[in-house]
């Protein structure tokens, strides 16, 4: 075996990731030649973009871990480049933090691969089958999966995610956290699941506990954001929650299931992040308070940005709904071993779909739908739709939303996702795509005809009014979506965890910038600059030194 077999291989898994990391970079470059006009060092900002696409296929490519190593943490030091192109007074420290958190599961990752090396004696992926019967194995699993989830952004490396989202450009958050990270970091989770460690029924029922919980503790931060890029950051992290969700459940429906939704997610993620680009391009801002009534000036960003939400809230036929089904089927796969906590996996991923599906139609109603704000400039001010090069891959991205969901099994389950795992899938329950997309489109066509008759008969025009106000006399009448759900902060046990959480208290980085500071705040005030004080410490360290050399002749 020459060295360049030894070092990278390619496979079913690794090709199908590298060839959607290639497609993803591609559209993210067309759409940054609208977005990033005007803006300084873009040669910089094209060759990060380019060296990032490097990195990531050879991570993913890479058959030994030590080169995979060096991939990774490239990448991590090309995201704090890349985020640092934000324009906002806090992009700065989102960049460090991103590049903290990342950083330091890199380093946790290391700490992995030196078990491993105690265990397998081997850095070649293929040659691992690691079994979860030690201590020190488990560790080695744990450390290297800490690096799967900062990367993908689940639960608890999670916060670098909706801040990125906030204060990086938009085709570097749709590239990234959206696109290329969930790609990289899941790969990695499978792979190591699947190859490098053999899997017991306690790893996988911790991977279904974080998956739950990073599903439904991140969309219910969602629904309170008045922000449309950090709303849609945390969608980002509860989405993660099915793919770690569906590969933890170790059966292979739900494990093609979370790989699948991989896939879904970095497509309609990607496309909610463009859309809000266009946005942000043409309104000048992503408050929702400050936004709506963008469908008549911006329809080519209104339909993208609706396909892409409904298939991200998993309704029918878009992709979403055909991986979470999956997700599902997976679930309820592993009633067979026994045990009613399956029910619990059920219950948090459905109720995350149905709070998902809350979240959208409240930016749906703000940003597109509602009345605009006096506020933003945006009332009364003639609005286009962006250029080809920003609507393009949008839009592209939006019809891969509808075929992956209506040609689902033909298109990238029997092509991409069944020879990743080796093996076909059979599915179980009663959802026929084509029967189901087919009945959709004749309920559009009968609505339709129904409207259309409705406008052929005689209408009453009357002036818009909210409550018996007119909008125009009485704008503080205009129903802003920033109030949709604002009082479930005020429900009981959730009032604490919401405080809690505008504490950072769940912020891990945060939490460790604080003990960091204290400590060294001690180390401070221990070291004053007095010089007795410093010769006690001394004494007091020999007097220690002595003890222990005592014992030891002993």
């Amino acid at each position: 075996m020459s060295l360049i077999e030894q070092l990278f291989k390619i496979d079913s898994l690794s090709l199908f990731v590298g060839i959607f990391i290639g497609i993803f970079s591609l559209l993210t470059i067309v759409y940054s030649v609208g977005f990033m006009k005007r803006v300084k060092g873009l040669i910089r900002y094209y060759l990060y973009i380019v060296l990032t696409l490097l990195a990531s296929l050879g991570a993913v490519f890479s058959n030994n871990l030590i080169l995979f190593m060096v991939f990774w943490g490239f990448l991590g030091l090309l995201l704090y480049l890349l985020i640092s192109f934000g324009k906002n007074e806090r992009t700065p420290a989102t960049a460090k933090k991103a590049f903290i958190i990342i950083g330091g599961t890199d380093a946790l990752m290391l700490l992995g691969l030196a078990f491993i090396w105690k265990i397998s004696q081997t850095f070649q992926i293929d040659q691992m089958s690691i079994s979860l019967n030690t201590h020190l194995a488990v560790l080695a699993y744990l450390c290297l999966a800490a690096g799967a989830f900062a990367k993908a952004g689940a639960m608890p490396f999670h916060t670098w995610v909706p801040d990125t989202a906030e204060d990086a450009p938009t085709p570097v958050t749709a590239f990234l956290p959206a696109s290329l990270d969930k790609l990289l970091g899941i790969y990695f989770l499978v792979r190591i699941s699947l190859d490098m460690f053999r899997m017991n029924t306690a790893m996988n029922t911790v991977l279904m506990a974080v998956g739950s919980f990073t599903i439904v503790a991140a969309v219910m931060m969602a629904l309170i954001q008045h922000d449309l890029k950090r709303l849609l950051g945390y969608h980002a992290v509860s989405q993660v929650g099915y793919m770690v969700l569906g590969i933890g459940t170790g059966n292979p429906i739900g494990i093609a299931g979370g790989l699948f939704h991989m896939l879904n997610h970095a497509i309609y993620k990607s496309c909610l992040f463009f859309s809000c680009g266009s946005v942000e391009k043409k309104a000048g801002t992503t408050d929702l308070g400050k936004l709506g009534g963008l469908a008549k000036a911006m329809p080519i960003t209104f339909v993208t940005f609706l396909i892409a939400s409904l298939a991200i809230s998993g309704v029918p036929p878009f992709n979403g709904f055909a991986s979470k089904w999956m997700v599902y089927q997976g679930i309820i796969e592993t009633a067979k071993s026994g045990g009613y906590i399956w029910i619990v996996w059920l219950v948090a991923a459905m109720f995350g779909s149905v709070l998902t599906l809350a979240s959208f139609m409240k930016l749906i109603h703000d940003v597109f739908l509602g009345q605009p704000s006096s506020e933003s400039g945006v009332a009364g001010k003639v609005l286009r739709d962006v250029g080809p090069s920003m609507w393009f891959p949008q839009s592209f991205l939006a019809l891969l939303c509808f075929i992956f969901g209506v040609f689902a099994l033909v298109v990238p389950l029997k092509m991409f996702i069944f020879p990743s795992l080796g093996e076909e899938i059979k599915f179980f329950g009663v959802w026929n795509s084509s029967l189901a997309t087919l009945l959709i489109i004749i309920g559009i066509i009968i609505g339709m005809v129904i409207y259309l008759l409705g406008k052929a008969a005689k209408t009453r025009e009357v002036a818009c009014f909210i409550g018996g106000e007119d909008l125009e006399k009485h704008p503080q009448m205009r129903v802003s979506g920033t109030e949709f759900y604002n009082t479930i902060q005020e429900l009981g046990i959730l009032k604490g965890i919401y405080k809690l959480a505008e504490k950072k208290v769940f912020d891990i980085y945060e939490m460790g910038r604080k003990v960091t500071f204290r400590f060294n705040k001690m180390l401070g005030y221990l070291h004053n600059g007095v010089l007795p004080t410093y010769m006690a410490w001394c004494l007091l360290g020999m007097t220690i030194m002595f003890y222990i050399l005592l014992r030891h002749i002993k």
